[in-house]
């Protein structure tokens, strides 16, 4: 990412070219937003909803899990319909009131918009994935180990703060990722791969969310969203092509759980998640996350057994 001046408060992110920097917010939250550059301006959350928004998109996300282990269809299949459907979802209120934000995003942020769906694209083709060697709780928890990257990377590129309750939450997290990595070392190497896939999927998922806090200060939600997931489908396409992974011809119920993944855990949860990326500092999304294990492993238990 392109250096950018350091702000006045070395708590917040740096403010992107032609944006003056605000005022650092209280409790973890970050500066007021302003008006993107040649975006569609959003009207900036009374305190509170930010964290409210992404507490929906945690729940949301947590969803995914059941969605996939319910599904037959193979892991690529499962991660492209998922972004294709999501794509093609949020690009009918985008090209209908927002083509014009679509239209104003500078190349950087184009480039940088791609790479996050670069990642995205490589989040779920590892965590799916591994939700096939490993279980539901081993996948989740590991696949949130990403905020260890996050705090480190915002700290040193994004020039954000590091509040001692992240700190608290990636140890945590890290702990918890060795518990379950050497109960599955032990259970043997069908477990243990699936590990490793998990934790791919978490450093791309902490590639994503810093991107999303870089960009996400001058590209309204329904351009960016639009954008990552599309071009995350399309990552996904060419690797089920080289992969010879059919995309077609599945039973109806499949279907039905595409769509059921496309709706709640992307376009809420993920959308949700990168609309908070805005006003909140991506130290905060990424450790809230470390939420969806509990609802993940919770909903396993009620509807898988």
């Amino acid at each position: 990412m392109a250096e950018e001046p350091a702000p006045a408060d070395r708590g917040a992110a740096a403010a992107p070219q032609g944006v003056a920097p605000k005022a650092a917010a209280p409790n973890g939250a970050a500066p007021e937003a302003a008006v993107p550059t040649g975006a569609a301006p959003e009207a900036v959350p009374p305190r509170g909803a930010a964290y409210l928004g992404l507490g929906a998109a945690v729940l949301a996300a947590a969803s995914a899990s059941i969605w996939i282990r319910l599904s037959t269809a193979p892991s690529l299949a499962i991660a492209f319909w998922r972004l294709a459907l999501a794509a093609a979802i949020l690009a009918v209120p985008l090209g209908l009131r927002h083509r014009q934000g679509l239209r104003a995003i500078r190349g950087r942020d184009l480039w940088l918009a791609a790479g996050a769906g670069g990642c995205l694209a490589l989040h779920f083709a590892a965590w799916v994935a591994s939700l096939r060697y490993t279980s539901v709780a081993s996948s989740t928890v590991l696949v949130t180990t990403h905020p260890f990257l996050v705090l480190a990377a915002g700290r040193w590129f994004l020039r954000e703060r590091v509040p001692p309750a992240a700190v608290a939450g990636v140890l945590l997290a890290v702990l918890g990722g060795a518990l379950v990595g050497w109960g599955d070392f032990r259970l043997g190497g069908t477990a243990l791969y699936g590990d490793l896939l998990a934790l791919a999927g978490a450093a791309a998922v902490a590639g994503y969310i810093l991107i999303g806090r870089a960009v996400r200060q001058r590209v309204a939600i329904l351009p960016y969203t639009v954008l990552v997931y599309g071009v995350a489908a399309l990552a996904l396409l060419l690797l089920a092509m080289a992969a010879g992974t059919p995309l077609t011809g599945y039973p109806a119920r499949e279907w039905w759980l595409f769509l059921a993944l496309a709706v709640f855990p992307t376009v809420v949860g993920h959308t949700a998640m990168n609309w908070a990326l805005r006003y909140l500092r991506a130290a905060v999304v990424s450790v809230s996350i470390l939420g969806e294990p509990v609802g993940a492993t919770a909903l396993a238990f009620l509807l898988l057994g």
